[in-house]
């Protein structure tokens, strides 16, 4: 077999344009939303599950930290397909009675478990991220640590780990292909079943390529938005610190010898001081007039100048 004979076979095998379009009204009408919906619940599951991970590993307590750290290490260690056998199969009499033999809610289940311990990690990373000086202040407002923790501490956690989270998802869209262990109806395959049913009964690999196909189409944008949403973050915050850093440099307001206020660069302003000025000086914000007003009276008169005032008129009436 020469190359030319040799690529046309590979073309054939891969790229059979009928065994496509044959399976592609099945993809659609329900492989596409099948995966998804797997992908969606699974990761809203795993998303709760795993932010009490999170909030158990990061726990002052001894006994939540390990519990945690051995369901991490349990259902990170072992393979997806495994803990989808033991829990679609071993549980399949108890949640028989429940879903009426549909294996979509073992199903969900499996991958949530898998899911949340990813995501548990992910989260306590975040939470960990977060200055400490936050949990320290809102603790000296007054807040409790549960507080503290909930309204300060995890939403700020949280927004630092949103690009690890999407890359979550993606994983477990591609794990979902294994839900089709359990078995599946006709209308509860989703993309990698219905296109290995296609390449078995059609002799030809093209329906598996179709579906990897589909696969790219989900994950490919959600592998950009990561990168939107990362760069986005990582360009905020040094926006948010310079301008922070530019309103602290230079001079601030002060009040001016004519009662107005004098800005950063040494200019001043007809239009009175401000609120910060007059209390810093209220002699010299007030004018001359109200100056002699306050040399009359003791109220006006600052603390550190009465001994000298009084020592003059003494020396006054001597």
């Amino acid at each position: 077999m020469n190359v030319s004979d040799a690529l046309a076979n590979i073309g054939r095998s891969f790229l059979d344009g009928q065994a496509m379009l044959r399976t592609l009204p099945d993809m659609l009408a329900y492989g596409v939303w099948n995966t998804l919906l797997l992908a969606v619940c699974a990761t809203a599951v795993g998303v709760v599950l795993g932010l009490v991970l999170a909030v158990m590993g990061t726990s002052r307590h001894r006994l939540p930290r390990v519990l945690s750290r051995v369901y991490t290490d349990v259902f990170r260690g072992l393979p997806a397909i495994l803990t989808i056998l033991l829990i679609g199969t071993g549980l399949a009499p108890l949640f028989n009675l429940f879903s009426r033999g549909n294996p979509y809610p073992l199903g969900i289940l499996a991958l949530s478990l898998i899911a949340s311990a990813y995501i548990g990690e992910i989260f306590r990373a975040g939470i960990l991220a977060v200055d400490r000086g936050q949990l320290e202040a809102s603790r000296a407002l007054g807040m409790t640590h549960r507080d503290s923790m909930r309204l300060v501490v995890i939403p700020q956690g949280i927004r630092q780990v949103l690009p690890s989270l999407v890359n979550q998802f993606i994983a477990i869209v591609k794990d979902s292909s294994l839900v089709y262990f359990l078995g599946l109806i006709t209308s509860q395959r989703e993309l990698f079943r219905i296109g290995q049913d296609a390449a078995i009964t059609n002799g030809n690999l093209s329906p598996l390529v179709l579906a990897g196909l589909f696969y790219l189409v989900i994950t490919v944008p959600l592998t950009h938005l990561v990168n939107v949403i990362d760069r986005r973050m990582r360009e905020g915050r040094p926006l948010t610190r310079r301008g922070a850093r530019s309103g602290s440099v230079g001079p601030g307001p002060g009040p001016g010898p004519d009662g107005g206020r004098v800005s950063g660069d040494g200019g001043g302003s007809a239009g009175g001081a401000s609120p910060v000025a007059a209390s810093a000086d209220p002699v010299l914000a007030a004018g001359p007039a109200s100056s002699a007003r306050a040399s009359s009276s003791p109220v006006a008169v600052p603390a550190g100048a009465a001994p000298a005032r009084s020592t003059l008129s003494e020396g006054a009436a001597l």
